[in-house]
């Protein structure tokens, strides 16, 4: 039984292949179309899942897609979004998502969809290891849906109570950031970042832009929002309330600013903690899951585990829309088979394509990059690398599979000695291309995780924050508020990221990395060799492994470097390269 779920139209389209009751790929379309939360119908993602499972489009059994596009039609039109934009009217056609699937992919079997949040709480819940949960799901929006509280059981999954548009957790995050001069859906984790060098002083009048009751019911201050205008998110209400006007993108980040992102996170944790404590009292398990893009908070996160509410909390690792496509997969499985997928819990996110050695070293040879070649040595070349790492270079990493998720885990990913106290500000600055209030995550062996960090399960996924205990100096990875979001790493789980940290502890004592996505400012997650190859040339990473080669920066001719900067210039284009469209202004939640 093969069935491949699908996410797309809103961001982040993906596609996700259950095969037999397991799950066999999943990856993101950003990753190969180069364009960041690429939200078009998955052309190459789809195309992948049938390679990943040695199988032709003939022999998918069904496509189940990730929500009702009749139900968010209903909102969209209800919601008088702005009409006087002509030239983007194809959301009207709420059949669009079935006819693409026939037309363009090319596939005429069954084709099933569910609710968004449905899928939401199906992409957690099912990929748990959990008999029984209590299930959040909190978002912008779906079809009308911007929070549920559901009930998992075995196979069966109630959601029993929700909250509708406008009035979402979501959207309120949003707006905040759009204030505070980030892009909507995907600068939010940047204003958790910037939080910590606040102070919560704008918590009151927050207070003021949504009512909270105890049955967890939540309601906007409409008088502060305004979701249906290109630009911006807010109302002229919303900027005399704050008292400052908004940033503006790329300007001086103040101490107001600062100010004004704390004040959000402590606002997000006190609505979540409220609504973990009223799923507690009318959900009888000890186990909760967690999806939708709030999840991917992994501060709350940690303020939720920190409360003791429930004993076991899941978080999957993409959380947000392009997760939803396994949990479409997963609730298609339970329609047509009858059971629920594999019942064990997701411990490997490595689910996205892998090129192997024979394909580098072609790839290599055609592109006449000079390379060390340890084909046959993985020991050599470990060795090698930390023997680099010591000396203070920064790694490009790229090995195995591509992770599924937001978070680069160690198989493409920029590595780099955290002992280093100059090594945060040259990655943001010269590497990553980025903001300098960034902090960098740690990967550390499992193992030793509880004597270097505050945390005693595995954090496989990097998505909840503890404080660094460490006796070692470890500024790179170590926030300004003492805190750090970790991957732990096992030989289970990843086994060339483990033998990597573990002969850098071997060597250092030290069995942390910094870990950070193999990417530069603006662009997704590198995916193939080529992508790794450009964003080398693109910045300025030492070292880059590709599988069994290690290519150093000497090498590399001024003519590959300035032809990789070009071509890096023109990825992420001001409009839309299949239908002309500006990339620029901010979702409406179309």
């Amino acid at each position: 039984m093969n069935i491949i779920g699908i996410s797309a139209y809103f961001h982040d389209s993906s596609c996700a292949l259950i095969q037999d009751g397991r799950l066999v790929a999943a990856v993101s379309e950003e990753r190969f179309s180069r364009i960041k939360n690429d939200p078009r119908l998955p052309i190459r993602a789809f195309r992948y899942t049938l390679e990943a499972g040695n199988i032709d489009i003939t022999d998918v059994d069904c496509v189940a897609y990730y929500e009702n596009p009749y139900t968010k039609l209903s909102r969209q039109i209800a919601s008088n979004l702005n009409f006087s934009l002509e030239d983007d009217l194809e959301w009207i056609d709420c059949h669009r998502p079935f006819r693409e699937i026939n037309e363009i992919l090319g596939y005429e079997g069954e084709i099933l969809y569910y609710n968004h949040h449905l899928s939401h709480a199906a992409g957690s819940y099912f990929f748990s290891g959990f008999n029984d949960a209590a299930l959040l799901t909190s978002d912008g929006v779906g079809e009308w849906a911007t929070i549920t509280y559901g009930n998992g059981q075995d196979k069966r999954i109630e959601l029993f109570k929700e909250i509708n548009y406008p009035s979402s957790v979501g959207l309120l995050y949003s707006t905040i950031t759009n204030y505070l001069g980030f892009k909507v859906l995907s600068g939010e984790y940047k204003v958790m970042g910037l939080a910590p060098y606040g102070k919560p002083v704008y918590v009151d009048k927050l207070h003021q832009l949504f009512a909270l009751q105890d049955d967890a019911s939540f309601r906007l201050n409409m008088q502060y929002f305004n979701f249906s205008q290109i630009n911006r998110m807010y109302t002229d209400e919303l900027i005399s309330l704050i008292g400052f006007s908004p940033r503006i993108p790329e300007s001086e980040l103040k101490q107001k600013h600062m100010d004004l992102a704390k004040s959000l996170q402590v606002i997000l944790e006190e609505i979540v903690l409220q609504q973990i404590r009223y799923l507690k009292k009318n959900v009888n398990s000890d186990n909760l899951c967690m999806s939708g893009g709030v999840a991917l908070n992994c501060v709350a996160t940690r303020a939720i585990r920190q409360a003791g509410i429930f004993s076991n909390i899941f978080v999957p690792p993409a959380a947000g829309d392009a997760g939803s496509a396994l949990g479409a997969a997963a609730l298609a499985h339970i329609n047509l088979v009858g059971t629920r997928p594999h019942n064990k819990v997701l411990t490997s996110p490595y689910l996205g394509p892998k090129y192997d050695d024979e394909y580098i070293f072609n790839f290599l040879t055609a592109m006449e990059i000079e390379n060390i070649d340890f084909r046959g040595n993985r020991i050599g070349l470990i060795e090698a690398v930390v023997d680099r790492l010591v000396a203070g270079k920064v790694i490009g990493w790229f090995q195995d599979r591509l992770e599924f998720g937001p978070r680069a885990l160690g198989a493409r990913s920029i590595i780099a000695d955290p002992r280093n106290v100059n090594m945060r500000e040259r990655l943001n600055k010269l590497v990553k291309k980025r903001e300098s209030f960034r902090p960098f995550a740690p990967a550390i062996l499992l193992k030793h995780a509880r004597d270097h960090i505050d945390l005693d399960i595995p954090s496989p996924f990097m998505l909840e924050t503890c404080q660094v205990i460490s006796k070692l100096d470890l500024p790179a990875i170590t926030h300004i508020d003492g805190s750090c979001r970790p991957q732990t790493v096992d030989s289970d789980s990843n086994p060339y990221f483990a033998a990597l940290l573990e002969a850098f502890y071997q060597r250092t004592h030290c069995p942390i990395l910094i870990n950070t996505s193999f990417n530069v400012r603006g662009e997704p997650i590198v995916c193939t060799p080529l992508d790794a190859l450009r964003c080398f040339g693109n910045s300025d990473i030492d070292v880059l492994v590709l599988e069994s080669f290690i290519i150093d920066r000497e090498v590399l001719p001024e003519f590959f470097i300035l032809m990789a900067r070009l071509d890096s210039a023109s990825i992420q284009p001001s409009k839309d390269a299949f239908n002309g469209k500006k990339t620029d202004a901010i979702y409406t939640f179309i």
